[in-house]
């Protein structure tokens, strides 16, 4: 080892490998404008459908391809938004394809977006696939139809259904007990059919005539054993 050479920092003990940056190619571009143009024909006017290049030596302008950037007011020839500079940043390989979240324009515009890597063969990013859907509309739409259908409570509640006749109620009430419960009536135990048969007792299904008879059939019990439960449903919910 010549020790003149390396007190001069002349001498390596290993050779460094330079990564030269490769823009796309004419037919790669070509390529991402027809995607670009096919996903902007099929989801309408509302969808921006951008490509950024990731190895292009000009960063103010990674915007290589853009159908519909009236979305977002950006064009062709743009430079890079937070996301895509960070990408940018040499190192970026863990990064991973963010799929929709809400994005918003410097106008106001809300904007359902996904980001896609367009990667090389070694796995690096070398390209961003961009979709901005802008859903401004739908959300006022939203918030219109949920202040014109909701009931003013906190949370969703299975709506109530109207019923044509009153052995159809009957039908709704006894489904509402497997609901209740959590299995079919068939597979219940003796608590189980207690606690759906005092289910039933407190909805008013046994005001209902013959609604005895068919609820035997539904657990498949005796009179009997269904006056008993009921009996019991009553007693633990301190009835007399």
């Amino acid at each position: 080892m010549d020790l003149f050479a390396v007190m001069c920092g002349l001498w390596h003990s290993e050779p460094k490998l330079i990564f030269r940056k490769v823009p796309m190619t004419p037919a790669q571009i070509e390529f991402y404008k027809r995607l670009a143009h096919g996903l902007a024909l099929q989801f309408g006017p509302n969808c921006e459908v951008v490509v950024h290049d990731l190895e292009t030596e000009d960063v103010d302008h990674s915007i290589v391809v853009i159908e519909n950037g009236h979305v977002s007011g950006r064009k062709l020839g743009d430079g890079p938004s937070h996301i895509v500079f960070e990408s940018m940043h040499e190192g970026a390989t863990d990064v991973h394809d963010r799929e929709p979240y809400l994005t918003k324009t410097t106008d106001g515009k809300l904007l359902k977006s996904s980001t896609i890597f367009i990667r090389n063969d070694e796995g690096k990013p070398v390209g961003i696939l961009g979709i901005n859907f802008d859903i401004t509309l739908m959300k006022a739409f939203e918030r219109s139809l949920d202040a014109f259908t909701g009931t003013g409570g906190t949370g969703y509640t299975e709506p109530e259904p109207i019923t044509k006749n009153i052995g159809d109620l009957l039908e709704d009430l006894l489904h509402e007990c497997e609901q209740f419960v959590g299995k079919p009536a068939a597979l219940m135990t003796k608590d189980e059919r207690i606690r759906a048969i005092g289910y039933l007792d407190r909805r008013g299904a046994f005001l209902i005539s013959k609604s005895s008879e068919r609820a035997c059939e539904f657990f498949g019990i005796s009179k009997y054993s269904f006056y008993s439960y009921l009996n019991e449903a009553k007693a633990a919910a301190g009835d007399k």
